[in-house]
């Protein structure tokens, strides 16, 4: 059977493309697959424990069965759209603004179209390119997104603040492609009743975004760029790659 697999950030540099079809036979299992690149990809095996698998644009799990035409995409740890999901246009309607987008973010034009009269707090986290890293000058910046999946879960981080906070709505808008010094690369905007809520609810999504979004970024220095080395997938997300040198399954 034959699955599509994709590659982000790093990944992509060391298969050498950024996405392949590959022939499993049929029963095969996502870490048929791990095992497969951990012998085509040296490296790629010693990074298998950082490493998260989506199958269908959801986080899976080794023992998870691959089927004809499946789209697979190997993650590596996120730096943390252009399909879109923006704001109602029915403005008696509030929801969640979820967007990934190429052109610069327009921070008050994002919390404005949050806030509404009722609202006692409207907090905004406004993540910056910075002109340094661990002492070397970076020249600038390029994003990159598995988009599809990133939105759906930028989209499930939003209502889960609403829930666990009990905040009235949440904005989170995510740029890609290339960025200056000074340009503005994520936008988090929280609005509820009390300040308390939307403090705590804005930093717990740019705390979990860094996480689980699959958004990856790439650094230029004078003397050569690297892949911004991500934060960690939670557990139980990277549990998968942990499995990349296990035999298949017979």
């Amino acid at each position: 059977m034959k699955i599509s697999v994709l590659f982000f950030g790093v990944l992509k540099d060391l298969a050498g493309r950024s996405s392949e079809t590959v022939d499993l036979p049929a029963g095969a299992l996502v870490r048929d697959l791990l095992a497969y690149y951990a012998r085509k990809v040296p490296r790629l095996e010693a990074m298998a424990s950082s490493l998260a698998i989506s199958v269908n644009r959801e986080y899976a799990e080794a023992d998870r069965p691959l089927r004809e035409g499946d789209e697979v995409a190997l993650l590596p740890p996120v730096s943390g759209g252009s399909g879109e999901s923006g704001p109602s246009k029915d403005k008696n309607v509030v929801q969640n603004e979820v967007r990934i987008i190429r052109e610069p973010i327009d921070g008050m034009a994002v919390s404005a179209r949050l806030k509404r009269p009722e609202d006692g707090a409207a907090v905004i986290f406004d993540g910056v390119v910075r002109n340094n890293t661990r002492g070397r000058r970076t020249l600038y910046l390029d994003y990159e997104a598995y988009e599809p999946m990133a939105l759906r879960e930028m989209e499930a981080l939003a209502a889960e603040a609403q829930e666990r906070f009990a905040v009235r709505g949440a904005s989170i808008i995510h740029r890609v492609g290339r960025l200056q010094i000074g340009d503005t690369s994520v936008l988090i905007v929280v609005a509820a009743a009390h300040r308390d809520a939307a403090f705590a609810a804005c930093r717990w999504i740019i705390d979990t975004l860094k996480k689980t979004v699959p958004i990856w970024k790439k650094e230029y220095f004078e003397d050569g760029a690297v892949w911004a080395d991500g934060e960690p997938f939670p557990e139980e997300i990277r549990r998968p790659g942990g499995a990349a040198g296990a035999p298949p399954a017979s």
